[in-house]
């Protein structure tokens, strides 16, 4: 390893996850038994993946670890919050995700992580029934309530580093209200006068992790930290952000892809996804409220790949009142199939002289398991940037998540392209590691 200006990785690194459900769960007992030798960590860039550094005579290959300093397995200490009481063993066998001989051997450790009480408005999650929830009278005091879990996990665990993921349910759509979301002193005022309106409780959580000095990750398409307020708190604390919305399933063969079309120039008339869900999330989605803040992260994937601006004959119908490919995302609530979501895509494409073709995608995925290694790589890459000094959105985290920050109040567009995001990746490993950035993003 070159020498960096980045910090080592000394002492324990505390992960603090909202949510105890079945993703926490998964990656939470995926670390404990890796680290026992007794799973893989398959799915996980830091772990398995290797990129180049070098040209010519000087190229090599290596793991993200031996380029940049990066927390150890062994390192990590976990703690939750859940709106259920159930500690983290409870939960994986609740969640059904993972069989009983890939829980067992950790159980003892699982049982430790009991979830805090959780800051938590029904409103925001109508479907969720749990009575583990802190009592607050307003917004603000939700947040100090918080920044006191924070405090007291860091202290009893002796962890000499946090970072907040938020792995919970999707919350209904907070719309962007300049008023309120705009600074930071607007969304303090909002918060002390308990405006329930425009902030969620996930704002409470990202505000309590920076305020804390711990990077935050929203793992859900929440509106949370995706506004120039937190973006603010994030410069003020010297904290890296990441969101928004784990990219999973359906929208990570979207990313990969629509790329493929894209690039062969071929024309697309359509693309429809729809999927069945049974787990927590799905039940939480089957609210419209909820759903609809999925959506809006769901669709954004494909304009920002296959632009009619850019190809009018390919992606814009060449005529005013039809000006795009028809784009359609449904989620549907199944309780049969619990965590193993299941995505169809249709894609009604056109190619030489206008001639139609179809192309069929059904991706029977698990969700938790795909999530999993997202979270841990995630966490282990916020924490690396916070101590390379890296602060605000870290938009080299995109390859991760479906709806990528973009600061959109300058008109920036976000980067979708799953082979665009790799190289946004490889290039910051590179540069923490005192290596050149090589590669062009074109």
């Amino acid at each position: 390893m070159k020498n960096t200006n980045v910090l080592p990785a000394d002492g324990k690194l505390g992960v603090m996850v909202v949510g105890c459900g079945a993703v926490s769960t998964t990656f939470i007992t995926g670390v404990l038994m890796a680290r026992k030798g007794l799973a893989k960590p398959v799915g996980s860039m830091t772990q398995y993946d290797k990129i180049r550094v070098g040209k010519g005579d000087d190229k090599k290959y290596l793991r993200y670890q031996d380029i940049v300093p990066l927390a150890r397995l062994q390192d990590i200490e976990f703690a939750t919050w859940d709106v259920y009481p159930q500690n983290a063993y409870q939960a994986a066998v609740y969640a059904e995700v993972l069989k009983e001989k890939d829980i067992e051997p950790v159980r003892e450790e699982l049982e430790k992580i009991v979830p805090m009480k959780a800051a938590f408005d029904k409103n925001y999650a109508k479907r969720l029934d749990g009575d583990n929830v802190k009592d607050c009278k307003t917004r603000w005091e939700m947040t100090e309530a918080i920044r006191e879990d924070i405090r007291q996990f860091k202290a009893k665990s002796g962890c000499s580093r946090i970072v907040v993921a938020w792995a919970a349910s999707t919350e209904i759509y907070v719309p962007y209200c300049e008023s309120v979301h705009g600074t930071l002193q607007q969304l303090e005022a909002a918060m002390k006068a308990d405006d329930r309106e425009h902030v969620a409780p996930s704002m409470c959580y990202a505000y309590a992790a920076l305020a804390e000095g711990a990077p935050f990750i929203m793992g859900a398409p929440n509106t949370t930290v995706d506004i120039p307020a937190m973006w603010e708190l994030a410069e003020k604390t010297k904290m890296p952000i990441a969101g928004k919305d784990f990219k999973t399933g359906q929208t990570l063969v979207k990313s990969g892809f629509a790329p493929i079309i894209g690039t062969r120039c071929l024309g697309l008339n359509g693309w429809f996804s729809t999927n069945i869900l049974g787990n927590r999330d799905g039940l939480v989605l089957d609210e419209p409220a909820n759903f609809h803040t999925k959506e809006v992260s769901k669709l954004s994937t494909l304009e920002t790949i296959l632009k009619p601006e850019a190809q009018p004959d390919l992606y814009g119908h060449g005529n005013d009142e039809d000006t795009q490919y028809y784009h359609k995302v449904r989620i549907n609530y199944y309780p049969p199939r619990n965590d193993n979501k299941e995505g169809w895509d249709n894609i009604d494409i056109f190619g030489w002289m206008g001639y139609p073709m179809q192309i069929k995608i059904n991706f029977l995925c698990r969700d938790s398991i795909l999530a999993a290694p997202l979270l841990l790589d995630l966490c282990l890459l916020s924490d690396l940037a916070a101590r390379a000094g890296r602060y605000g959105i870290q938009r080299f985290l995109s390859f991760f998540l479906k709806s990528p920050m973009h600061d959109f109040t300058k008109g920036e567009e976000p980067v979708n392209n799953l082979f665009q995001q790799y190289t946004m990746l490889k290039n910051a490993i590179r540069e923490m590691g005192g290596y050149d950035a090589d590669e062009e993003i074109d």
